[in-house]
């Protein structure tokens, strides 16, 4: 099979998961669902690029599966928008603000937290830490 199928069929399986797992993340916390598949995902993807990818521990087609099938399937900009939008309709100004504070303030905090606890453990395992 090519790489190129792999990697299809990678991001379509892992995509499968991803939606579904925060299919029921908005089932059971409605808009905060969002909220935290975004940073959850924003972690997620800084930990898997900084540690896993960088350090080619699986393989490209898992890699390709993990990052833009789940994680891509799994966070949601649309969700987002559209949260923050029936806020602002609903005039719950405050509360919109507060979503859209957490949730870019929060990705960046998240995306921080994955890069840094990646970096310590290469350090780690390197035994520079």
């Amino acid at each position: 099979m090519s790489d190129k199928v792999k990697n299809y069929l990678s991001v379509a399986f892992f995509a499968f998961f991803g939606g579904i797992s925060r299919y029921y993340l908005g089932k059971i916390w409605q808009s905060s669902g969002t909220i935290v598949a975004n940073l959850v995902g924003c972690f997620l993807l800084a930990f898997l690029t900084y540690y896993v990818i960088e350090r080619d521990l699986l393989a490209g087609w898992l890699n390709v599966g993990l990052g833009t099938g789940f994680i891509g399937a799994f966070t949601t900009f649309s969700s987002f928008t559209v949260d923050f939008m029936k806020l602002v309709n609903a005039h719950h100004l405050i509360h919109a603000m507060a979503y859209l504070s957490i949730s870019i303030l929060g990705g960046f905090l998240c995306v921080t937290l994955g890069y840094i606890l990646a970096s310590r453990l290469v350090k780690k395992e390197k035994g520079e830490f």
